[in-house]
């Protein structure tokens, strides 16, 4: 492997290649935006998976409001002709005074500067059950899981009480309440538990209402101030407190998934960084607190100084700033600090719908949900596929007019 490295870069095998650590939003970005540069370093980029996948449109791939080529291109096809080198393995640790890269494969890869850009993994917190009988919701593997569980209910439904749990009030587990409620056409219970005093906590009131909204008119039973005390195969024992008094219940569930937080995932870093609520610190520049030529970005670091959400939009802002300041220190420039400009923020509501508070305005319903999509188009990492995605739900749009407006003659006649 390491010779295969080397004969990639024949051209200059004494220069060793920035080796970004992650393929998410931030690393991608990273990659993608140093290739553009004629006067760009060597790139490495270490990525386990096969394929991208555009996680704020999971909801809508879950519902076959988009196919899985649009929000799941393969990194093959992203990276091709760009000059960038991809392994597909997994990095088990980071030695920083060899500046050397150990992969689980047991390859052993110099690097010039190095990107820590492994993302998040959804956390447990220790509650006894959760790994064992909690679905997720992070990845393609977990929207084949979640199909299998709606073909499932909507097959015994009728016959059976049990409910649909959802544990987590934040974006996943609203837009997760309000797709899967649609989805079944309502005719099962949905619980969405929360343990803060309202939903969406973090995010704008504008969305928080409308989340609101969206889960009543659903008939979606909302839990707040609740806390998940253990999860077996087909029970919740829960906890919701209220001036100072607490009160424990049981629900009998046919499925329950677990949107309640997240956790940094990150390789063995030697010797340690310093940490903060488990993210590695960075500086305003994103370079780790105390080390040389290495960096992070995304969900996995903690910027000094800035509150920043877990977010694609922040992560890709990340990413283009590591691949400036890359191509900066190559020409003694001085790196530019990292701020955070919030550009608002969409949720979806449900088949067809959303919500948005950004640019000045807000917006909800159908419109909400083509300006999402519209949005989301625009931030593809691949122009030519998000022109590929436009030009199919375009033509899906016209189709859909088109049936409705002959439906509307028909009835007319």
């Amino acid at each position: 492997m390491a010779l295969w490295v080397a004969t990639m870069f024949s051209d200059d095998i004494n220069s060793d290649p920035v080796v970004l650590v992650g393929g998410g939003f931030a690393g991608l970005t990273t990659a993608l935006s140093l290739s553009r540069h004629q006067d760009r370093p060597k790139i490495v980029l270490i990525e386990p998976r096969d394929k991208f996948v555009f996680v704020p449109l999971l909801y809508e791939l879950l519902s076959d409001e988009l196919n899985s080529w649009e929000i799941a291109p393969s990194y093959d096809s992203l990276i091709e002709d760009r000059g960038i080198v991809l392994i597909k393995d997994k990095v088990k640790s980071i030695k920083t005074n060899k500046m050397q890269v150990i992969t689980e494969s047991g390859l052993e890869l110099n690097y010039s500067k190095v990107l820590i850009s492994t993302g998040a993994k959804p956390n447990d917190y220790g509650i006894k059950g959760v790994a064992e009988h909690a679905l997720k919701f992070h990845c393609l593997r977990d929207v084949e899981l979640l199909r299998e569980l709606i073909n499932d209910l909507r097959g015994t439904i009728k016959a059976l009480p049990n409910s649909l749990v959802i544990v987590g009030g934040s974006f996943s587990g609203i837009e997760l309440a309000c797709k899967l409620s649609d989805l079944l056409d309502q005719t099962i219970d949905i619980h969405l538990i929360e343990s803060g005093d309202r939903l969406l906590p973090q995010g704008k009131s504008f969305n928080q209402e409308q989340s609101e909204k969206a889960l009543i008119h659903r008939g979606i039973r909302i839990h707040l101030r609740t806390e998940v005390l253990e999860i077996t195969a087909d029970k919740v024992h829960a906890r919701t407190s209220d001036d100072m008094k607490s009160h424990d219940f049981v629900l009998q569930h046919r499925g329950l998934i677990w949107t309640a937080g997240s956790k940094a995932v990150f390789p063995e870093i030697l010797p340690s960084p310093s940490l903060k609520n488990g993210k590695i610190s960075i500086d305003s520049s994103l370079n780790l607190i105390g080390y040389k030529n290495i960096m992070a970005a995304g969900d996995v670091c903690s910027v000094q100084g800035i509150i920043c959400p877990a977010t694609a939009q922040v992560a890709i802002k990340q990413g283009e700033l590591v691949a400036r300041n890359l191509i900066n220190s190559m020409k003694g420039i001085d790196p530019k600090a990292f701020e955070f400009n919030d550009q608002g923020e969409m949720l979806s509501l449900g088949i067809g719908e959303a919500s948005i508070t950004a640019w000045g305005f807000t917006i909800s319903g159908p419109l909400g949900f083509h300006i999402r999509r519209i949005t989301y188009l625009v931030k593809m990492l691949d122009k030519a596929l998000g022109i590929r995605s436009a030009s199919s739900w375009l033509l899906g749009f016209k189709k859909n007019v088109f049936y409705e407006n002959n439906q509307l003659n028909s009835d007319s006649n």
